[in-house]
């Protein structure tokens, strides 16, 4: 009998964890002890799956499906219709009667969407098409799934529920080991993504006539069946991705002949759907270092003008994915070129139309190249054979393949805020076929192990781009606006994603700040990288959970973290650690001491800042930017806006204070007569238990950094003090001098003087620099100033 319900279910115990977390604490009528207790009342039970240590257990086991589709694309009605063949294969112990498959394209359907009435307004600009989905109505609008036959392999009937976006199909007993194969046919209408929204669907372009389809949750698929709950059917309602199932796939789409088909997995047949220079082109590009055009602008120029009436199967294979996504368009351009990533050559491509061309062409697919690359220097080799970005007006992720924005103007000039944008999303989607492609955790429950750890890797990756890139999202400080927030408007990570206000912030940016935070500022490049590839190596190709992070964090890096996974993940305190006084003397005053008290808060902007990430991958002689190494990648912007503004820090003000040192004899007096003793009391205003960094900056203009743990915190959490006995004097104090901690209140953070005399200290103004960012909608390209030759 397996041990299911040991390992408690990630759905029922979601609001108990939070609870637990904010609420049930160890010692909760004193200053002490509730923020250091360890989360073991709050992780499910380790077990024979599951380790204590986060790795997979002796007995873990995982579901598989296999699937084998045709499909037909009909242009002129926008109409998919499909058959598949899926082999399933019980590698649980438990005997099942039923399987559940999801039917997501049932998210447009005005009968069977899982929208749960979400509340809405009356907008202020609309279209037509957008009002029509306002209109009460219990008519069925003609999307969504039609099943048009469901057997066993000897075809026999079999029977089906569709509840919403789910359909449970009932199976003979379906015992430990064996496989059950059943057949499907089906047909839905296709979403016109730019009106309706989704993630998969047609964008029509009136100016020249053609359609751009990408065609994502295409395909009836099954849902996980794990064992730590059972079968993951929530259903989809548009935000929460998607937990799936691993398996080999081999699809053949019938398209418009003159179509250009992008998909995940090989194509088996591009000797027969491609002409014999673009064949050519292909193997050429298979071995090139820097893109080569498959398909040309002239020719998708060309394409678009004439459209074909024929037909042309495309026929491609992917092993070991988790799911299966492709596009098809008259419009591409294709280019593509290799790269080796650890002793394995890797086909990189990018498909994107004229509107996209002059950005898309320069940097798309060396983003691409220098994703994977990355990526798999922090986690592991990538393991499949191709590598895809789509330019389709969106962002979203399948395996091997990706569908990304970033259009040109008319004149084919771009803002930088669009260039970085399309970089931005291109290394983002990327980068989702290692999380959760890869590490495949629930999406649907847990969206900051998707898309959190993913963000996190994508800074690491923006910044080895080029070591100015303005990253939004990683950095400490830029998660500092949200953390300021209500906490009416705030939820912890640990939150389910349909439940989540602010998601952006929840899923994305939180989670990659604290994993940034524990990477610089907590445990350090060295043990952090370690631990964090050590959660990769662990848990490719299953099914991670929190603990399961959480856990291997730790075990590899021998860091008790739990405070801080507490603190970040569960709760929704903020860093706001303030340095409320400085108490000063001298063993040979002639003075009293002085104490200084900050003044009033003063709130600053948030401004664009040299992180402490960029700072140290300048310092690392070993990094090297992919600007820096194909200068080809440098373009107008790459020089643009790499100006600094400077702001003020805060003032001071003394109160008195005095030094006994009575005790001392005449030779100890000797000795410390010409030290410097500081005491510097803290509190923590914003609850969140963080590291305490002080940079002293001395009369004689030097500097020195002391990094104190969290741990300082633990005997009291609320006020702690540090004592310093110094050889020189101090002329400023700055807390959190590198903004790494996530401070939402800077104004507390920083004490200061000029007067030379001891004992007494005046106000000063210490400088610090920020970038400038480019004012949203200016396009400097445009008026570009060219030299004469």
């Amino acid at each position: 009998m397996m041990k299911k319900f040991s390992y408690l279910s990630l759905c029922a115990v979601l609001l108990m964890q939070t609870a637990v977390a904010q609420n049930i604490q160890n010692n909760p009528g004193s200053n002490h002890g509730n923020k250091f207790e360890q989360l073991g009342t709050i992780l499910p039970t380790p077990n024979e799956q599951r380790t204590a240590s986060g790795a997979p257990g002796v007995k873990y086991w995982q579901q598989r499906a296999d699937y084998d589709i045709k499909c037909e694309l009909d242009e002129t009605t926008q109409t998919l219709k499909g058959s598949e063949t899926v082999t399933y294969t019980n590698n649980s112990p438990d005997p099942l009667t039923y399987i559940w498959l999801q039917l997501d394209e049932n998210q447009h359907s005005s009968i069977n969407n899982a929208n749960y009435q979400s509340a809405s307004k009356m907008p202020e600009r609309t279209t037509d098409k957008q009002i029509s989905g306002f209109e009460l109505s219990n008519a069925d609008n003609g999307y969504g799934f039609r099943i048009l036959k469901l057997t066993d392999a000897l075809g026999k009937n079999l029977k089906y529920t569709i509840n919403k976006t789910m359909m449970r199909i009932e199976v003979p007993i379906l015992k430990s080991g064996q496989k059950f194969v059943f057949k499907l046919d089906w047909s839905y209408k296709i979403a016109d993504r730019i009106a309706m929204g989704g993630r998969g669907g047609y964008e029509y372009f009136p100016t020249d006539g053609n359609y751009l389809f990408t065609m994502a949750q295409w395909y009836p698929r099954l849902c996980v069946y794990s064992d730590f709950q059972g079968w993951q059917n929530h259903q989809f309602t548009g935000r929460g991705e998607f937990a799936l199932t691993f398996g080999d796939f081999k699809v053949q789409m019938t398209v418009p002949a003159d179509h250009v088909v992008g998909s995940t997995g090989e194509c088996q047949n591009y000797a027969q759907v491609l002409s014999a220079g673009q064949l050519a082109k292909f193997n050429k590009a298979k071995v090139a270092t820097s893109p080569v055009e498959i398909v040309t602008l002239a020719e998708a120029k060309a394409a678009e003008a004439k459209k074909s009436t024929a037909k042309k199967t495309w026929i491609f294979y992917a092993k070991d994915v988790r799911d299966f996504a492709w596009t098809s368009s008259r419009k591409y351009i294709w280019d593509a070129m290799n790269q080796n990533v650890d002793g394995k050559n890797v086909l990189c491509m990018s498909f994107y139309g004229k509107e996209a061309y002059n950005l898309y062409s320069k940097f798309s697919t060396k983003a691409v190249a220098h994703t994977i690359k990355t990526y798999s220097d922090f986690t592991i080799p990538y393991p499949y054979p191709v590598a895809q970005s789509i330019e389709a007006a969106n962002g979203m992720e399948y395996p091997m393949i990706c569908f990304n924005y970033g259009r040109t103007n008319e004149d084919g000039t771009y803002s930088e805020t669009v260039k970085n944008g399309m970089l931005g999303v291109i290394i983002h989607e990327v980068g989702h076929n290692f999380f959760p492609m890869i590490i495949n955790s629930d999406e649907r429950q847990w969206s900051w192990m998707d898309e959190g750890l993913n963000t996190f890797v994508e800074y690491l990756t923006e910044e080895l781009w080029d070591n100015k890139f303005p990253s939004k999202r990683g950095p400490a400080y830029t998660i500092v606006p949200y953390m300021k927030l209500p906490k009416d408007q705030l939820e912890p990570i640990m939150s389910n994603s349909e439940n989540i206000v602010q998601f952006g912030p929840n899923a994305y940016s939180k989670p990659a700040t604290g994993l940034n935070i524990l990477r610089e500022t907590i445990m350090g490049r060295e043990l952090f990288d370690y631990a964090f590839k050590e959660y990769a190596k662990r848990w490719a190709f299953k099914h991670p959970t929190p603990a399961d992070f959480f856990r291997t964090m730790e075990d590899a890096s021998g860091e008790d973290l739990d405070w801080f996974w507490r603190g970040w993940f569960y709760s929704t305190d903020a860093c706001d650690i303030s340095l409320d006084e400085v108490r000063y003397a001298k063993a040979d005053f002639p003075k009293p001491a002085k104490t200084m008290k900050q003044p009033a808060k003063v709130e600053k902007p948030l401004l664009t800042y040299d992180d402490i990430s960029k700072i140290r991958n300048r310092e690392d002689k070993r990094i090297k930017f992919y600007t820096d190494q194909d200068l080809e990648a440098r373009d107008f912007y790459w020089k643009y806006a790499r100006g600094l503004v400077q702001v003020d820090s805060t003032k001071a003000k003394t109160v008195e204070v005095t030094l006994p040192l009575d005790e001392f004899t005449a030779d100890e007096k000797a000795k410390y007569a010409n030290k410097h003793f500081y005491e510097l009391n803290f509190s923590n205003k914003g609850g969140l238990v963080m590291p305490i960094i002080v940079e002293f900056t001395f009369k004689d203009g030097t500097k020195t950094l002391d990094r104190i743990p969290a741990q300082i915190w633990r005997l009291n959490e609320v006020k702690t003090s540090k004592f310093y006995a110094l050889d020189k004097e101090v002329a400023s104090i700055k807390v959190d001098p590198f903004r790494e901690t996530a401070d939402i209140d800077e104004s507390n953070n920083t004490w200061g003087a000029t007067d030379a005399s001891p004992s007494k200290f005046q106000l000063f103004k210490s400088k610090q620099a920020a970038g400038r960012g480019q004012s949203e909608g200016i396009n400097p390209m445009q008026f570009e100033v060219k030299k004469s030759k």
